[in-house]
């Protein structure tokens, strides 16, 4: 079996972010009613900067109470509310514009940014690095089998496994947390696309 390892080097053309909004107070109708609020401002504003609401999706909407513990029976004293979105955002130029905007229109936990390719990039490129693979792999068993004297006859199995790209974080980029934020500097550079072919030849 010999292997062969194929990679092309692809600009992501899609940023995912998390966003979300939190609220506290003493009673559960007005801090629905808070965060519903901004969770709508939150929507229009990414609509209006030209993102699909396909691509607006509510992740989660959770009620949670809140206690007071000092006495011998906890109390419920309020209620928190959270609501958290995952945007994907297909305009590039508009990546850091939203990044900056989403805290002023009702966003208060800013989570994290990843960067991919759509399907039909994606796969294309994986066919062009599956094509390098098999190309090395049968250059490398051309030539251990001139080696060893032999001849390679048709292929008798194969196989493949990919390497899977890393997101980057808002954090690790120094622009996560809750506070309001300037205007980031993202910029999603090339990722590569690696696949490595294992080929087994019959021996002539």
């Amino acid at each position: 079996m010999v292997e062969g390892t194929g990679k092309v080097s692809v600009v992501p053309d899609i940023a995912k972010i998390s966003v979300g909004i939190e609220e506290s107070g003493t009673t559960l109708a007005a801090v629905q009613k808070s965060a519903n609020e901004k969770s709508k401002s939150l929507t229009e504003m990414l609509k209006k900067s030209g993102v699909e609401e396909k691509d607006i999706k509510n992740t989660n909407y959770s009620v949670f109470p809140e206690y007071d513990y000092q006495g011998r029976t906890p109390r419920i004293t309020g209620y928190r509310v959270s609501i958290s979105y995952e945007v994907k955002i297909r305009d590039f130029d508009k990546v850091n514009e939203i990044l900056a905007s989403v805290t002023g229109a009702g966003a208060n936990v800013v989570g994290s940014v990843s960067f991919e390719v759509n399907d039909e990039t994606r796969n294309k490129k994986l066919g062009e690095a599956r094509e390098e693979a098999v190309k090395e792999a049968r250059e490398n068993a051309e030539s251990l089998a001139k080696s060893a004297g032999v001849t390679l006859g048709k292929i008798l199995n194969i196989s493949e496994s990919r390497g899977i790209p890393v997101p980057v974080s808002l954090k690790e980029a120094g622009i996560g947390g809750t506070e309001p934020i300037a205007t980031p500097d993202i910029a999603p550079g090339e990722t590569e696309i690696s696949v490595t072919v294992s080929v087994s030849w019959e021996i002539r």
